[in-house]
């Protein structure tokens, strides 16, 4: 099969199509949306007709994946680490359900938080949940491991997780493909009743998925993705999880001299581990994300005597690895790379747009808000949080996927009244909807502006699953009609906006404003087109 040269993302989601991939659930975030665009494009896919549209939010992505395995079909769920917090309960109960079909569960997380609100490790969720989890070390890997892992999904009946890390998930290299599988046949449970989690039955499940552990554990010590390589100097062993393997061998292209242990599969292997302590002196743990394996090798049934990591200061305790790092962790003399930027090139911190819908929303919404003290406004995920940065200064909170609905709420029960919620066409639609219903059936005094682009700009323009049926969904949850309100935000439409949302937040009970115009950026490439 001839090469190409594809994102870890991409790799990944060609990994799955050549695997008999019949469904792709996602919703955009930052690292991990090219997993679905590559899919969308795919002509294979479009051909096979894959399902590869865009779900409401993850834990309605991961749902409908567990429906597909259910009729017995392999289903790839996409998604970033702090998604998987919203998907967390199908995520968790779908390890005591099992399986049919092949699952796999494509969280990207962000270590050093370039997109995201946090740091988490999304390995701690496939401990918790007690499944298997693998980490690829770079884009074959990427490639590889989606047949792998489908039929080790397959073979025990439960999901799989697979995580990867921003540098992996946007850094190129050249693959080689494999044969591509026929997608499987309709096929429904030969217990149907495994997913249903009364219980007893998911006494019984949990019991069959805490037998399987030993089994998990066979599978990681004989996995291609888990590998001890010996070295001569056993001072030092190394103990190297994911795309951390990459950055270790950087300094030794002929081999490191130290025994290492590349981890790919978790749960850890446990011989494999023992072997590495036995050998040697002290063990140095590179990982990306937080501590989990160095914590574990520091306890039983590990017990290693010295180790070094994030821990004891080897390595910084946030953010992410990169090759400099890793050459100070093992004592050898490699300078920072220097980077000097013309002068020419001024620093500025991210803006919107020129010509952003949203800063006009938030020029209107701040004259209308002149009478009131400050700090009554808050927001969500979107573009328009930089609606807290100057020129602005708009919104005060930014926490996570439709919090802005639910924290007004929660202020104006304080008596922080009037209390306004910005938030997103697409956050809106994530999130948003339930909080707005706590907020009717409340009849709390909150002014929920929708600003609405016409499609999730921060992740790159992708369709929005509410658009165009914002006013018929606040009608529906209880917002009376005469209070739910469109304006234009445009400059020359500036006065008669001021004078709508000053009218919202005098009434005494919920409102929306919805603030419609298109992305500009999504605007320019129809004309384009």
């Amino acid at each position: 099969m001839p090469k190409f040269v594809p994102l870890g993302n991409e790799a990944l989601a060609q990994g799955a199509l050549d695997a008999g991939l019949s469904g792709m659930y996602a919703y955009p975030g930052t690292p991990s949306t090219e997993i679905m665009e590559y899919i969308q494009r795919a002509p294979e896919a479009a051909e096979r007709n894959v399902h590869r549209r865009w779900s409401a939010n993850e834990k309605t992505a991961l749902e409908a994946a567990l429906g597909m395995s259910y009729a017995g079909k392999r289903a790839l769920v996409g998604m970033k680490s702090v998604g998987l917090n919203v998907a967390a309960d199908p995520f968790m109960n779908a390890a005591i359900t099992g399986v049919n079909g092949g699952l796999l569960v494509a969280v990207a997380d962000d270590p050093s938080m370039h997109s995201s609100q946090n740091e988490q490790d999304s390995r701690f969720f496939g401990r918790f949940a007690l499944i298997p989890t693998i980490e690829p070390a770079n884009q074959q890997e990427a490639y590889d491991l989606a047949a792998y892992a489908f039929k080790l999904s397959e073979r025990h009946a439960v999901p799989v997780l697979v995580r990867i890390t921003t540098r992996l998930a946007h850094s190129r290299a050249d693959i080689t493909r494999g044969e591509a599988l026929p997608e499987k046949a309709l096929t429904l449970p030969q217990h149907p009743q495994q997913f249903v989690l009364l219980p007893a039955i998911s006494r019984r499940n949990y019991a069959r998925l805490l037998d399987k552990q030993r089994e998990f554990e066979a599978e990681s010590e004989a996995s291609f993705l888990n590998r001890y390589e010996d070295g001569p100097d056993k001072r030092r062993g190394i103990l190297a999880c994911g795309i951390a393997y990459n950055y270790l061998m950087e300094h030794y292209p002929d081999g490191c001299p130290h025994p290492v242990l590349k981890i790919g599969q978790y749960p850890l292997p446990t011989r494999l581990v023992a072997r590495l302590v036995e050998a040697c002196d002290e063990i140095l743990v590179l990982e990306e994300g937080a501590p989990l394996v160095e914590e574990m090798l520091r306890g039983y049934p590990f017990e290693a005597g010295t180790v070094h990591g994030r821990l004891d200061g080897c390595l910084p305790r946030a953010g992410e690895l990169n090759p400099v790092l890793v050459a100070r962790a093992l004592g050898l003399d490699v300078a920072e790379p220097a980077f000097t930027a013309p002068e020419i090139v001024v620093g500025r911190p991210p803006q919107l747009c020129n010509g952003c819908p949203h800063g006009d929303t938030f020029r209107a919404l701040n004259e209308a808000l002149e009478q009131y003290s400050k700090g009554r406004v808050f927001a969500d995920i979107g573009c328009y949080t930089l609606g807290a940065l100057p020129p602005y200064n708009a919104i005060n909170s930014c926490v996570d996927m439709g919090a802005s609905v639910t924290m007004a709420k929660g202020a104006a029960d304080a008596g922080l009244v009037p209390a306004v919620a910005v938030i997103g066409d697409s956050t809106f639609s994530h999130s948003g909807m339930t909080g707005l219903l706590d907020a009717v059936n409340a009849n709390a005094p909150i002014t929920v502006i929708i600003v609405d682009n016409e499609t999730t700009a921060m992740t790159g323009g992708q369709e929005t699953p509410g658009n165009g049926r914002f006013e018929q969904i606040a009608q529906g949850l209880g917002v009376a009609a005469e209070h739910v309100r469109v304006i234009t935000p445009l400059p020359r439409q500036h006065a008669q906006n001021v004078q709508v949302i000053q009218e919202e937040l005098e009434y005494d009970g919920v409102s929306v404003v919805i603030a419609r115009r298109e992305c500009v950026e999504t605007a320019r490439r129809k004309r384009r087109s």
